[in-house]
């Protein structure tokens, strides 16, 4: 990024009697973006440690072979909602918790465009939940088709709670596209004087392609689960082959949907991990231009891929030719961004503070888990591999050392600033390296039983998976502890801790270390210069 300066001329001590209102009221009607931003993270955190408690209870069941803890339906509404929660409730609000919280601030802006749009994309959020998670409780039990819902697992044998499923996915998708309207009206409107396009910070970017991903692929899964509740109440026979519907179609749509929905969940990284790596490495970021080339680049491409998920549903062979060059093609943006960070890395005066731990770590496990992409968009080895834990395997090391890991940095570098005070050093480095050997202790076994034909989704297993399996369940039991680790040091940060400055990483960039810590309520009243 090009070197920024500003000129604030915000008087802080005119903003005393601006402050927050007091009481539970504050939260409930802020249009503020720090308050909203700090509530879709703590949410996203809530939701984060409910959908692991359903993965201790599958990893649990996972320990030794054979049925020990819960019967196979109460399994498949376990891997169910562990998928959703993860997924909806605690990687995307997390990352739009960051984009509120900081967006404004990097970009030189008082707040979100619409802000009381942005309070409403909040606070139906909860509710959306709240309803997915009661399925639980309803006759029948919950949802049990897996995260993809496919039909006719969803429409024809579905449990009768999956309606409620269905509005609860309405309700998350229509705070998705709020919240993505807001934030390219703030980006598109209200960037300081002088901050032009190749100025904006990489997250700025990144959150800006991850919007408009998110306005063209969220009406797609609208229109699914409105055609699958018109097949279940409706009479209609979209998905339903006995009346003229075809179960691929659901799959073909699902995926337009779903393969961008995966790069909506890392692009915000990339953004994350473009702001820390130079900021360690006292460099420039190597490449910015090529980055945000890139970034723009992979938002394209997860348009062209979706069928490499369907390989074996039987696409014609010219058909499985193309999904498969293109999903490759992706690999060459996506290592220029590989490239560019190392490249910053390269010669610079690297220090090991946390948030810079966590961004190493998510380069190199991210990296893993793009090549094991790779050797799922082989169209001939993808029959060996499809639907096996190496599936698992992949997604998760996408996932965890990627999104988590990238969140967690964020969380890390931006933490003294939100605050005003230093987290606990060597507590977050053990938290570090406790996650780091935890994800791989529970994630690399996986790619092994895959590779030897376990199945995912299946409550039990043949013998020959049992020490495998056992030491992923170990692994994950250690990092489902490590986050309550995570979360006393953020607790204690932000009660107490050694005061904060300014600027409290040396190599930092940006609008918003030029702010005392912790940031005013109202940031900029008027807008910085940017030169």
């Amino acid at each position: 990024m090009t070197a920024v300066s500003a000129h604030d001329d915000h008087a802080h001590a005119d903003h005393d009697h601006h402050g927050p209102a007091k009481g539970w009221t504050r939260w409930v009607y802020t249009t503020n973006h720090k308050d909203i931003g700090a509530m879709y993270m703590w949410f996203s955190f809530a939701m984060f440690l409910l959908g692991g408690f359903f993965a201790m209870i599958i990893r649990a069941e996972l320990f030794q072979p054979g049925l020990q803890l819960v019967q196979p339906e109460f399994f498949n509404q376990m891997t169910t909602m562990h998928g959703l929660i993860m997924v909806f409730g605690a990687v995307m609000p997390a990352f739009v918790g960051l984009a509120n919280y900081m967006i404004p601030v990097m970009i030189g802006a008082p707040d979100m465009a619409l802000p009381r749009l942005n309070n409403m994309s909040f606070w139906i959020l909860p509710f959306a939940f709240l309803l997915l998670v009661s399925t639980l409780f309803m006759p029948g039990g919950g949802p049990n088709f897996g995260w993809t819902f496919y039909a006719p697992l969803s429409t024809t044998y579905g449990p009768p709670s999956t309606v409620f499923f269905i509005l609860s996915m309405h309700i998350m998708g229509i705070s998705s596209i709020a919240g993505a309207i807001n934030i390219i009206v703030t980006i598109w409107n209200m960037r300081a004087p002088g901050m032009d396009w190749m100025k904006m910070p990489l997250f700025v970017w990144t959150w800006l392609i991850t919007a408009f991903l998110l306005i063209m692929v969220m009406p797609v899964l609208a229109a699914v689960i409105t055609m699958m509740l018109l097949d279940i109440a409706g009479g209609t026979s979209f998905f339903n082959a006995a009346g003229g519907g075809s179960p691929i179609l659901f799959q073909h749509l699902f995926w337009f949907f779903g393969h961008p929905e995966v790069y909506i969940m890392i692009l915000p990284a990339f953004g994350i991990v473009s702001a820390i790596i130079p900021a360690f490495s006292r460099k420039k970021l190597f490449g910015y231009a090529s980055m945000v080339y890139a970034t723009a680049a992979i938002a394209i491409l997860s348009f062209f891929v979706w069928a490499h998920h369907m390989f074996t549903v039987g696409i014609p062979f010219v058909g499985q030719m193309f999904f498969m060059i293109a999903t490759m093609i992706i690999a060459v943006p996506t290592g220029v961004k590989v490239f560019n960070w190392i490249a910053t890395m390269f010669r610079g005066s690297i220090t090991f503070e946390v948030p810079m731990l966590f961004s190493i770590a998510f380069v190199v496990l991210f990296t893993i888990g793009g090549f094991s992409g790779l050797m799922l968009a082989i169209a001939p080895a993808d029959f060996q591999y499809h639907d096996t834990y190496f599936v698992v395997a992949h997604f998760h090391y996408v996932l965890v050392p990627g999104a988590v890991f990238s969140i967690m940095a964020g969380v890390y570098y931006w933490l003294p600033k939100w605050t005003g005070h230093m987290f606990h050093e060597g507590l977050a480095k053990t938290h570090f390296w406790l996650s780091f050997i935890a994800v791989n202790i529970t994630f690399f076994p996986q790619h092994f039983v895959g590779l030897a034909g376990m199945p995912r989704r299946i409550p039990d297993y043949p013998l020959q998976f049992a020490n495998f399996n056992m030491i992923s369940s170990m692994g994950a039991f250690l990092f489902g502890l490590s986050q309550l680790l995570f979360l006393f040091i953020v607790v204690k940060c932000v009660i107490s801790g050694k005061k904060a400055e300014a600027k409290p990483w040396e190599g930092a960039e940006g609008l918003e270390w030029d702010l005392p810590s912790p940031m005013p309520y109202h940031t900029f009243e008027k807008p910085p210069v940017i030169k």
